[in-house]
């Protein structure tokens, strides 16, 4: 993103008229108002290129979504490793990110074959919409590191490193669903196995950036822990 990003921010919604039409008709439209699908959309910005570990197998049908709230967007098959985890690699990290970009431009980018990047989960701005892009059990390319990739869940978070706006509501929303993740495959609730992306060894992205309140963020998710059930 160029200039304006906080003027722009009051679009994130704004934008899916035309980038939403892209992504998936039906199910991007249960995260897009309808009175707000016919402003036009952002340009969309380069990301970095992960680096897979080979060409990915046969894209899976089965469209249920792992974590409840989310609606499925699915990336394209081009842009994620299929495997079996955790059996095939054990899950042991969240990897934390921010978009740099509206939600419904990250959708598109994860359904765009040439873009090579995808994210488990997309978080709104808002915290009142997750978007699950890529099934758990799969390996998103979203870390910039073939290792952290097979043993993490990347989540995206919309919004932007130099003027964050990071909601309570987005907190709270994000938190829940790292602490379901962290029950389900028994992932410390600690900063050692909850990283930023900017903590990913080799890495050269900043995100979430200073902004980001890990001790905020930390407590939420050992408060949501106790109370799910595995």
């Amino acid at each position: 993103m160029e200039d304006s990003r906080l003027s722009r921010r009051g679009l994130l919604w704004g934008a899916a008229g035309v980038a939403g039409a892209t992504v998936a008709s039906g199910a991007l439209s249960q995260l897009v108002r309808p009175e707000e699908k016919a402003k036009a959309a952002l340009p969309i910005a380069k990301r970095r290129t992960p680096v897979a570990a080979g060409p990915p197998a046969a894209l899976r049908t089965d469209h249920s979504v792992d974590y409840a709230p989310a609606v499925w967007v699915e990336a394209s098959e081009s842009n994620y490793t299929s495997s079996e985890r955790p059996e095939a690699y054990p899950i042991e990290y969240v990897v934390i990110h921010l978009t740099t970009d509206i939600l419904p431009i990250m959708l598109t980018k994860f359904k765009d074959p040439a873009e090579r990047v995808s994210a488990h989960y997309v978080i709104s701005s808002t915290g009142t919409r997750i978007a699950q892009c890529v099934r758990e059990r799969d390996v998103a390319w979203h870390s910039g590191s073939v290792w952290y990739n097979y043993r993490s869940i990347g989540i995206e978070h919309e919004g932007w490193t130099d003027q964050p706006v990071y909601s309570d509501e987005m907190y709270e929303a994000s938190a829940v669903l790292t602490a379901t993740i962290c029950a389900k495959y028994d992932v410390p609730v600690d900063r050692d196995h909850i990283l930023g992306h900017v903590e990913v060894p080799l890495s050269t992205h900043d995100d979430p950036g200073t902004a980001w309140n890990w001790d905020k963020y930390m407590q939420l998710v050992e408060t949501a822990r106790p109370r799910i059930r595995t």
